[in-house]
């Protein structure tokens, strides 16, 4: 009888040790996921032109750094949306994605390559990009973003 106490003591440790694991495990592959499909989501909302997307998923207090050593917020970018004259994407494609888990938040790198015009300027070359996610209530917003240009 003992040898089987010790057995369902061995069984019952390790329950308690993976199950959480495998459950942590579960969690973060549906956050690579949602933040995968939220990246490309914001691609294709940028090429429609599509200012919901940003409404919707940035943070209030949303900030990036631009590839032209500029700060923008989530208000500077909804303005700049609202003169789509000025301020257009004609292009824009994702590659070589990476997301990575921590919690409640997420961090997405990845090259962005792209053809816009920007206050009138036309720009056009590919950045490396860092995004940082938080889930916010059950919703993943947008805190951070920042891109250098790629060599």
């Amino acid at each position: 009888m003992k040898p089987n106490i010790a057995v369902a003591a061995v069984i019952c440790i390790l329950c308690i040790a993976i199950v959480p694991r495998l459950n942590s495990q579960a969690r973060d592959t549906d956050t690579v996921g949602t933040i995968t499909q939220l990246e490309n989501d914001g691609i294709k909302a940028d090429l429609a032109h599509d200012i919901s997307f940003a409404k919707r998923n940035l943070a209030d207090d949303f900030v990036a750094g631009s590839s032209f050593g500029q700060w923008q917020t989530k208000a500077s970018q909804l303005k700049d949306a609202d003169d789509p004259v000025n301020n257009k994407t004609n292009s824009a494609s994702l590659r070589d994605l990476k997301v990575n888990v921590y919690g409640d938040t997420a961090i997405a790198r990845y090259v962005d390559t792209y053809d816009d015009i920007y206050h009138g300027e036309h720009r056009s070359r590919s950045v490396i990009c860092t995004d940082t996610w938080v889930n916010q209530g059950g919703s993943w917003k947008q805190v951070a973003g920042h891109c250098s240009q790629a060599k």
